[in-house]
């Protein structure tokens, strides 16, 4: 469980294919305070330390979480976002994000807002998935590679976000420009109360 406030960027160091998965390694200035077993957040995917070293650690992606996020877009080099899981003694600064990220989409607009960007994201829109929360709506939460973000102008399959400076400083979100992809995960509350709205 996380809570979409991103830590650092981490720094794609190596990548290893086997069969279908691919191990990452990254490095980032907690590497110390990891441990094997330990989940982190890489631009909103959920994966499990698997092997570290004194300045580095590797995670593990299969082909389903290749092909439903950007990871299999990674090149070495590439900066992600990272965020280890929430603890349950503090606050909940961000939302409830799960680390399953549900589907891409494709940055179609950038704006200056005068210190301040929008950004506008189009992913393919299923009506089916629809009905089960799979949509963003005004003010709701969204997660973009991992970060918590309140939703401006939704449409079917479009919506907005704006950032800061100071996440667009902190974050790979200065690295994404138009026809960049990036990781989706809807907002879990959203999918319950979809899916529970079903049954009545």
């Amino acid at each position: 469980m996380f809570s979409g406030i991103v830590e650092e960027c981490a720094t794609l160091v190596a990548l290893v294919k086997e069969q279908e998965n691919v191990h990452f390694t990254f490095k980032c200035s907690f590497v110390n305070e990891l441990k094997i077993d330990q989940s982190v957040s890489h631009n909103g995917v959920c994966l499990t330390v698997v092997s570290m070293t004194d300045d580095s650690y590797t995670v593990t992606a299969m082909k389903e979480t290749l092909e439903r996020s950007n990871l299999g877009l990674l090149k070495v080099g590439d900066k992600v976002n990272v965020e280890r899981s929430m603890m349950m003694n503090g606050r909940l600064d961000g939302h409830i994000v799960q680390g399953h990220v549900d589907q891409t989409a494709t940055c179609i607009s950038v704006e200056d807002a005068e210190g301040s960007y929008y950004f506008t994201f189009q992913y393919a829109f299923d009506k089916e998935m629809a009905k089960r929360g799979y949509i963003t709506v005004d003010k709701g939460s969204v997660t973009v590679n991992g970060v918590s973000l309140t939703v401006c102008n939704p449409t079917d399959d479009t919506f907005q976000v704006a950032i800061i400076p100071y996440t667009f400083e902190n974050t790979n979100f200065h690295d994404i420009k138009v026809g960049s992809v990036v990781n989706l995960e809807f907002d879990i509350i959203g999918k319950y109360i979809s899916r529970m709205i079903q049954f009545k």
